[in-house]
């Protein structure tokens, strides 16, 4: 594998000069363009069990923007989306060795409301979907057929929307999240993001993908309602190989679960601070980033080859 630097962009310290940062997540930074417009920040920031660690992905934040700009246009039917262009040179504020050190890893995209909730659909049972099942027979207190094993493919794809905290997010129901944003908004993002989750399905399905679950993000504009931050990519999503998911197990996943496997072993309480990682696992999970952007988008981005 081929990357164009030898250290991760971690952002935040490192702020491009000229802009207003406006906001700081666990992966993207926000900066203000004009009253209109936000630029979105890709960085290496890599998280697992809420906790942001010290070390980052190389170029994790440029796949991560191509794959999002791809399922951005492959489901504007669906649903529209708030980005306006990936092109970094449109920001006049950023100096020459700015626009080259963020070229893709940034989105131009419109202001909006997001929503006070993360739009979870699961079409496998999986995760902590899988503990709550065990327990009580449920998922996000939503009653499932007895008998499930782990892994298996629901009846059909269930949304389970959580709460977003500073620290921890918080499963809902669906009468509680319903409560919070309205009942019209509510069925409308449901349908919206079960549309989204099964066009996602039978894309991957084509690259022999399976889509286990996936958090969509959505916001307003106005009256419209508009699909926002990323979608799809390994960091909101559990992708499967098909030839290696067995009914009963925990398959090999496309996200970060090998750096998530790797702290399960550490003698670590999954608080601040994270432990040190493993170089060898974090070239893992690049390489994972790396083959999934191509085999859904075909290609990588610019400059970067795998090996």
């Amino acid at each position: 594998m081929t990357t164009t630097g030898q250290t991760a962009y971690l952002g935040r310290q490192d702020a491009p000069p000229g802009l207003q940062q406006i906001a700081s997540g666990k992966v993207r930074d926000i900066y203000a363009i004009d009253d209109d417009r936000l630029l979105f920040v890709t960085t290496d920031r890599v998280s697992a069990f809420d906790v942001v660690m010290n070390e980052g992905i190389p170029d994790k934040g440029r796949v991560l923007t191509a794959i999002t700009t791809y399922w951005f246009e492959q489901t504007r039917d669906i649903l529209p989306n708030h980005l306006l262009s990936t092109d970094v040179d449109e920001i006049s504020a950023l100096s020459p060795e700015w626009r080259d050190k963020l070229r893709g890893r940034t989105m131009i995209v419109q202001r909006c409301q997001p929503d006070p909730i993360e739009w979870v659909v699961r079409g496998y049972i999986a995760g902590s979907g899988w503990k709550e099942y065990v327990k009580q027979g449920t998922v996000c207190g939503i009653p499932l057929p007895p008998g499930l094993q782990q892994s298996e493919r629901l009846p059909e794809p269930i949304l389970t929307p959580t709460s977003k905290e500073d620290e921890h997010d918080r499963p809902l129901t669906p009468v509680e999240a319903e409560a919070m944003i309205g009942s019209p908004r509510y069925q409308h993002g449901r349908e919206a993001c079960l549309a989204l989750f099964q066009r996602g399905t039978e894309v991957l399905a084509g690259h022999e993908i399976l889509l286990a679950d996936t958090k969509f993000e959505l916001g307003t504009r106005g009256d419209q309602v508009l699909l926002i931050d990323e979608a799809l990519t390994p960091d909101s999503s559990r992708f499967w190989p098909q030839s290696e998911y067995r009914i009963g197990t925990s398959p090999v996943s496309y996200d970060k679960q090998i750096l998530r496997d790797y702290l399960e072993t550490l003698d670590w309480n999954k608080e601040y601070p994270p432990p040190v990682l493993d170089p060898a696992v974090l070239k893992r999970v690049a390489e994972g980033y790396f083959e999934i952007c191509e085999r859904i988008t075909g290609r990588l981005p610019e400059g970067l080859s795998a090996e």
